[in-house]
């Protein structure tokens, strides 16, 4: 009877113990399913929501799609007398087209998105799958009208790899003289050029070789058919990456396949601009003491006049940027302009160049000053005429450059002070300087579509906390003209669907605003203590804190797991100062750490439930190098990181993108930043991921990281997905990865998956 009454004592002791957890995995299975349905339910509550707006020809009338109740619908706009209708009749246009394609089509719920207005806008043309439509707006008669024609796909996984074939004996094609009279094609790895009638074929050239050739694609004609130029290239090394795709669809054995794709360090094909006398016969060679160590030369570009040709250099490094420009009589380059800078000259997204009247004059984009701003030279000189935009804030890019007006539409950031920096707006500025002219001025992120004679713009802006507003201004008083849409979220909110929350906090130097979102679960609570998870992405080439209005972030399912989500974009990522940007030179690893945990610590000090010592992080790419990096480098803030296909030594990753913010020649940074030579710091929960067939990042990378893991007996998780690329495996990998922060920021189980009937209970995308 007493060993009884201690069994049932036992049991219940038991029962009470695991209850809890028992009762949590439930619970979370709960969470499972709202986290899986919610990008479903969410998308289609956002009303009024105003798709980009299309001006039909040059008419003063443009189209756009917006969301309604149950779907969307497209509407056509009068700019002259401001009025707008349905575009057509979508309950006719359904039914006629149902009854055409033997499909059943609601008139909310159209097989297509993009329309074209043809025969005087009296019908409409569109794609529904691999066919095309048109349909009479008359009569309402729909007709297939022949096959969508795709476009061939070039291109493979983002390697990026120099140069091209290993030689060029010979091309059968030719590239002929404007009047008509020449043909210049290779032949035995030189410039040779013929006659139309084929009578008379001679050489330009005698110093092409294997190991130095002309290449056909670089041929090109002065205007006035007396002189060409070409390309003679030195091929470099040419690096391959080995495949193995372990689990093809079609046949039972792997499959062996490479990519070219050149790494940091590699020995790049070197170009070498020829210039020719076609009557002379007659090769000049350029001195190339103006770029004697070319990552790349642009292509060689004409004058209309003849007098000149230009390309651009950018030198191995990535810190001197040239334009060149080669006298056609002599052959003697100069420098139109040179940037140089201790760090890196910055050509993603901040490359801008404009030729105005032959190139009397250039429209040139810099960072000379400290911010990205655009410059007025004389084209002859090669001097710098004037700066045309000034001032503590960023040139974002160029619209249209108006050489009757001499003005120019551009976007721009971080003019209004106080305001997110970050935030796009447009503008308008005279060549000189004058007249600086904002187009936009509501507090948010702005995209304008301009009618074609630019008389009119639709002004759509919105922030992630504000749905979007649409409005049709007028161009010359800069005024609204009247509000086309405006977003509509009261159906979200009854839900418990809740905007993201924007933070700021000081950076590092205790001076700059650091910018991010929190986004929490939909059954927030604040009585609880929530774990954090951030995801990150800090490629020096831009920022990627969402600054526009969507009713769904992917970020947001994970969030329902029972999490608070955060993004941030600290210092090193672009469109801020120099000065911000240049803190990840030649330092990756820091990834703007330092000014993400000052941020996070920020959060915290405000909200009592932001739980910092129960975080998390996870990125993809080069955002999967910075997660392990956080848990490498700063094991005492972030303690889980699930990090997928990260590029995790930059000597093992594409050339151009980490040459440009790590450096040439390869230094010792480059051990400092790798997470392979420091996987030995490991301390937190790690889970990774890789794709066997990763064309952007080699699958090499991550497993050099499992081999340092194991060599420092660490303890971790891998996932290899069979046949998959760049990505964080795709359902499975997610729902690996919201197990992974549940298990260990949580501390519950995830539910036993293999127990569950199969059910959409795992995608957040």
């Amino acid at each position: 009877m007493r060993r009884k009454k201690l069994l049932g004592r036992a049991f219940l002791v038991l029962v009470f113990v695991c209850l809890p957890v028992f009762l949590s995995a439930q619970g979370k299975l709960a969470d499972y399913e709202r986290a899986a349905g919610l990008k479903d339910k969410v998308e289609g509550l956002a009303l009024n929501i105003m798709g980009r707006p299309v001006w039909i020809d040059k008419t003063s009338r443009f189209w756009y799609r917006k969301t309604v109740k149950g779907g969307a619908e497209f509407v056509v706009v009068d700019a002259e007398n401001q009025s707008k209708k349905p575009a057509f009749d979508h309950a006719k246009l359904a039914a006629s087209l149902s009854s055409a394609a033997g499909e059943k089509y609601a008139a909310v719920k159209l097989p297509f998105n993009t329309i074209t207005f043809v025969d005087a806008e009296k019908a409409i043309e569109f794609e529904v799958g691999d066919s095309k439509w048109k349909c009479d707006l008359a009569d309402y008669s729909c007709k297939k009208t022949g096959p969508v024609e795709r476009r061939a796909r070039f291109g493979g996984g983002g390697g990026l790899a120099q140069g091209g074939p290993p030689a060029e004996a010979a091309s059968k094609e030719a590239k002929a003289s404007p009047d008509g009279k020449w043909e210049a094609f290779i032949k035995n790895y030189n410039v040779f050029l013929r006659s139309k009638d084929k009578k008379d074929e001679f050489a330009l050239s005698f110093d092409g070789s294997e190991g130095n050739y002309y290449t056909y694609r670089s041929i090109v004609w002065s205007p006035d058919s007396k002189m060409l130029a070409a390309d003679r290239l030195r091929p470099g090394y040419h690096r391959f990456i080995q495949y193995v795709e372990s689990s093809p669809a079609d046949q039972l054995q792997p499959k062996y396949s490479t990519m070219e794709y050149a790494k940091p360090g590699d020995a790049l094909d070197i170009n070498q601009p020829v210039l020719f006398h076609v009557d002379a016969k007659k090769q000049i060679n350029i001195d190339s003491s103006l770029f004697p160590n070319p990552y790349v030369l642009s292509a060689l570009v004409w004058r209309k006049d003849s007098r000149s040709f230009t390309f651009e250099y950018n030198q191995r490094g990535h810190q001197v940027y040239r334009v060149v420009e080669v006298d056609a009589a002599t052959g003697q380059a100069r420098a139109l302009i040179t940037e140089e800078y201790k760090t890196f000259f910055s050509y993603s997204g901040k490359k801008y160049r404009f030729d105005l009247q032959d190139g009397k004059e250039i429209i040139w984009m810099s960072e000379r000053d400290g911010w990205n701003h655009l410059y007025l030279y004389d084209g002859a000189a090669g001097t710098v005429k004037n700066q045309i935009t000034k001032g503590e804030w960023v040139v974002r890019g160029v619209d249209r450059v108006d050489e009757e007006t001499r003005q120019i539409w551009f976007r721009a950031s971080g003019m209004v002070p106080g305001k997110d920096p970050y935030f796009i707006h447009y503008c308008r500025i005279n060549f000189d300087g004058t007249g600086l002219t904002p187009l936009t001025e509501a507090d948010g992120n702005h995209t304008l579509v301009f009618s074609a004679d630019r008389k009119y713009y639709v002004d759509t802006w919105s922030r992630v906390d504000l749905p979007p507003v649409s409005e049709l201004r007028s161009t010359e008083e800069r005024k609204a003209l009247m509000e086309v849409e405006r977003g509509d979220i009261q159906e979200l909110l009854k839900i418990g669907w809740g905007t993201p929350e924007v933070f700021t906090a000081k950076g590092r130097d205790g001076k700059t605003d650091i910018w991010g979102i929190i986004l929490r679960p939909m059954n927030f609570d604040k009585s609880r203590k929530y774990p954090v998870i951030e995801y990150i992405y800090a490629g020096p080439h831009d920022s990627f804190v969402p600054k526009s209005f969507s009713a769904y972030y992917s970020m947001q399912s994970l969030a329902e797991l029972g999490f608070i989500l955060v993004q941030v974009d600290g210092m090193g990522t672009s469109n801020r100062s120099k000065a911000f940007h240049d803190v990840c030179w030649k330092n990756l690893g820091d990834a703007g750490f330092p000014d993400r945990i000052l941020w996070h610590k920020a959060v915290a000090a405000k909200y009592p439930y932001y739980d910092i010592s129960r975080v998390g992080i996870y990125g993809n790419s080069a955002g999967g190098q910075s997660a392990l990096g956080g848990l490498l480098f700063h094991p005492e803030f972030y303690k889980a990181c699930f990090s997928s296909c990260g590029c995790h030594d930059n000597r093992m990753d594409k050339i151009w993108w980490n040459e440009q913010w790590m450096g040439w020649p390869l230094g010792p940074e480059y051990a400092a930043s790798s997470n392979v030579d420091n996987a030995y710091r490991l301390k937190g929960k790690l889970l990774l991921v890789v794709g066997e067939m990763d064309q952007n990042v080699d699958p090499a990378s991550t497993m050099q990281v499992v081999n340092a893991l194991i060599k420092a007996n660490k303890t971790f998780d891998l996932l290899v997905i069979p046949g998959g690329g760049h990505g964080p495996g795709g359902v499975y990998g997610e729902r690996k990865r919201n197990d992974f922060f549940v298990h260990n920021l949580l501390g519950i189980d995830p539910p036993d998956w293999n127990r569950i009937e199969p059910k959409k209970l795992i995608s957040t995308q």
